[in-house]
């Protein structure tokens, strides 16, 4: 089956893109969800009349992202956690990029936790750097304090 994709959707394609999907995936998730329309020559005409449109949306979704990466990056947030008696740095359970989200919620910056990028949960004490991905082409760092409670 394919399809005009409507909005970005990760691992598949950009707005205003004619991709090939499996005909459930297409049917029972982009079309319904307003992420895709059907390729018929009149939505292929319609894209193409409105990728203009498209393109300059995204444009303008750029460079918000790319203010507010400038914002981001100088911004550090403190996490405090318990210690295990044990092990002088390892801190009881972990943090996770939930975690990250609320503490840069606090200091004033709506963030969706999907948008930072944790290989794994952080599970010692220390500073990391943590990508945050604001959109495809923009990524700030942020960084992380984990410090004893």
């Amino acid at each position: 089956m394919q399809v005009i994709l409507t909005k970005e959707v990760p691992d598949l394609g950009h707005a205003g893109q004619l991709v090939t999907v499996r005909p459930g995936y297409g049917a029972n998730y982009l079309i319904p969800r307003g992420l895709a329309v059907l390729a018929t020559v009149r939505n292929q005409r319609q894209m193409a009349h409105e990728r203009h449109r498209i393109e300059a949306a995204v444009a303008r979704e750029k460079a918000r992202a790319a203010e507010l990466a400038k914002k981001v990056s100088g911004v550090s947030v403190t996490l405090t956690r318990l210690v295990a008696t044990d092990e002088k740095d390892k801190i009881f359970g972990s943090v996770t990029a939930q975690d990250i989200a609320d503490a840069l919620k606090n200091e004033g910056y709506t963030i969706d936790r999907r948008a930072i990028h944790l290989d794994h949960p952080l599970k010692s004490l220390g500073v990391y750097e943590i990508p945050v991905r604001l959109h495809r082409d923009v990524t700030a760092n942020v960084k992380v304090w984990v410090v004893a409670d």
